[in-house]
């Protein structure tokens, strides 16, 4: 950078503030600042000195502005709110990382709350509070299911509704049970594992049990859904890309008084063979702009795992569509 756009700029925390959740140990949370905004960042005490280009300084002031008073607040704020929150600035210098993370989804786990980590994921659960149908579409690691449980769980216990229905097609290919060996738990469970495992981040493993026995919490696969209705109920199918045209109309079709269903699933990861479509994909023209269902797509700025993860996608969306073009240009060179 060169030395006319540097400034530096210095930023007085309340004394109220703890440090130790606030800079991390050792300052790793500064560190990560510095490397999203390439600023120097020095902290004495509750005096902050940032120096660096002009408009990048500014950027990191608000976000560490915005983190002070998450952790004022009693918020957590670990390496994921921090590498969160310096993506959102870094995307909209005017973001409001605060209205963000303070969305708390009250579950009752030693987690207590669950929040959104990106503008995508807030948008997320403002479309579930809002509308009856909500479809989540992106890349693994944007929070589509997990925030999609966190947000059943909740209604349950809240008792805004009497129970929660998780489903999802339960292999690659289609629902070929037969094929599996063991009896009808030891054929599905594999397939609803990453469901069992978003509820045992909220709840004890003997109420997940108990609430599994009583009824209030049904995890089946997609085929068991048909000729159902699913009154006063919260309903998510996981993994929708691997549903099929006349799955996917059956399952909407299972929505009954007083229930609320989420969809989610990856267009990009379609397991299904050739010949059948996706009716995760066929549902976005059918649906598209009728009253009560909304669409909330994420993109790899939304994903919240191992940094890599963006990465990774973001990678294969660039050969994706170099293959495309390249496909493309060579079906105009043939001849006709």
């Amino acid at each position: 950078m060169s030395e006319a756009t540097t400034i530096t700029r210095r930023l007085s925390l309340a004394p109220d503030v703890d440090l130790v959740q606030l800079l991390g140990r050792n300052d790793d949370h500064l560190r990560t600042l510095e490397s999203q905004f390439d600023v120097r960042i020095v902290a004495r005490g509750h005096d902050v000195m940032l120096k660096g280009d002009e408009r990048q300084v500014v950027k990191a002031e608000r976000a560490l502005t915005q983190l002070a008073e998450l952790v004022r607040n009693g918020a957590p704020v670990r390496a994921m709110e921090v590498r969160a929150a310096a993506r959102m600035v870094s995307d909209d210098e005017a973001a409001d990382v605060k209205s963000v993370f303070a969305d708390a989804i009250s579950v009752p786990s030693r987690k207590k709350w669950i929040t959104p980590k990106t503008v995508g994921q807030k948008r997320y659960v403002d479309a579930i509070r809002s509308h009856d149908m909500v479809f989540g579409i992106g890349p693994a690691g944007t929070g589509k299911s997990f925030l999609a449980v966190a947000m059943a769980v909740n209604a349950l216990m809240k008792r805004e509704v009497a129970r929660i229905v998780l489903t999802r097609p339960a292999v690659e290919a289609g629902e070929r049970l037969g094929f599996l060996p063991g009896d009808l738990y030891e054929k599905v469970h594999p397939y609803l594992r990453p469901l069992y495992d978003a509820l045992y981040d909220m709840l004890e493993s003997e109420k997940v049990g108990a609430l599994v026995e009583k009824g209030a919490i049904e995890i089946a696969p997609l085929a068991y859904m048909r000729g159902r209705t699913l009154n006063d109920a919260f309903i998510i199918l996981d993994e929708a890309q691997n549903s099929t045209t006349e799955q996917m109309k059956m399952f909407l079709t299972r929505l009954g008084f007083n229930s609320k269903m989420v969809v989610t699933g990856d267009i990009t990861q379609v397991d299904l063979p050739a010949s059948r479509h996706s009716g995760l994909i066929e549902v976005q023209r059918i649906l598209r702009g009728v009253p009560g269902i909304d669409f909330v797509y994420f993109d790899e700025g939304d994903v919240v795992r191992h940094r890599l993860v963006s990465a990774i996608i973001r990678a294969y969306g660039v050969h994706e569509t170099r293959t495309a073009a390249a496909r493309e240009d060579g079906a105009r060179s043939e001849p006709s």
